[in-house]
């Protein structure tokens, strides 16, 4: 039979009971699970490749990049060309923000895990907007945001050379608004590590209003930590969950595997 529990008070539940991973019943509870929960988690499965694409392709058409469908999440250069670029994802971001249309969801599973630390934290932006004060929402409203991979990038490296800027500045800048205006009726925040400036306001200010956001977005009630053990199976709305990974040592054999469906609704 299953089962659903919340993980935290504002989101993420835990799926048990699970016989058939495809169920059409399953998929339909799993999908309305990440609606209004953010991040679904489904402990020891142990999924193979295939079983992850079979059960990433019930949630939508997975994004193929460079003729893959499965991305290796390493820090080890053997295991992972750009893991240079995962240091970035210690920071809080959203995947995504630079582009047309974000991604929809990442599934993520894990092969092998830290010693120490490791873990993934997620934060929802939509109960951060829904528990500011009314004042706060209506300041917000109509600002508009600039990310560029290069704010992410500058976090991790803050003294980047040349051929660094002009790698990081291959990427377009994207302009949403502060405030996401969903279809559904629901709103949630922009921000995270990408969040370069906010649209004419002074920068000092810009900067302070966004660090501001985001402190208020990742505190602790609205935010769940996941420790991995091995075959553990996490599920994310990337749309509104803002997420990171927490430092290990990078010679750690630490290893997830990710795909990430495409997206089905463009910035307001």
């Amino acid at each position: 039979m299953i089962r659903t529990t919340a993980l935290s008070p504002h989101l993420g539940v835990e799926v048990t009971g699970i016989d058939d991973l495809l169920d059409d019943a399953l998929i339909s509870r799993c999908v309305e699970a990440l609606g209004w929960r953010g991040v679904l988690l489904v402990r020891g499965l142990h999924l193979d490749d295939d079983a992850q694409l079979a059960f990433s392709r019930k949630l939508g058409q997975v994004v193929t990049l460079g003729g893959r469908q499965i991305f290796t999440v390493s820090l080890d250069p053997a295991k992972n060309r750009t893991a240079e670029y995962l240091k970035g994802t210690f920071n809080w971001h959203i995947d995504g923000t630079t582009d047309e249309v974000p991604v929809k969801a990442t599934t993520l599973t894990a092969r092998h895990v830290a010693t120490v630390g490791g873990g993934t934290e997620f934060a929802s932006t939509y109960a951060a907007y829904e528990n500011l004060p009314e004042q706060e929402r209506k300041r917000y409203e109509g600002l508009r945001v600039v990310h560029s991979f290069e704010a992410n990038q500058r976090w991790a490296h803050p003294d980047p050379s040349e051929a660094d800027l002009a790698s990081w500045r291959t990427v377009p800048t994207r302009e949403t608004s502060l405030v996401w205006k969903r279809r559904d009726g629901r709103r949630s925040l922009v921000i995270g590590g990408t969040a370069d400036h906010i649209v004419g306001m002074d920068p000092g200010e810009s900067r302070a209003l966004l660090d501001e956001l985001l402190a208020w977005s990742t505190q602790e009630r609205f935010r769940y930590t996941h420790d991995w053990a091995p075959g553990d199976l996490v599920v994310w709305d990337n749309t509104g969950m803002l997420h990171r990974a927490l430092p290990y040592d990078p010679a750690s054999e630490r290893t997830l595997h990710r795909t990430t469906i495409v997206g089905d609704e463009g910035w307001s």
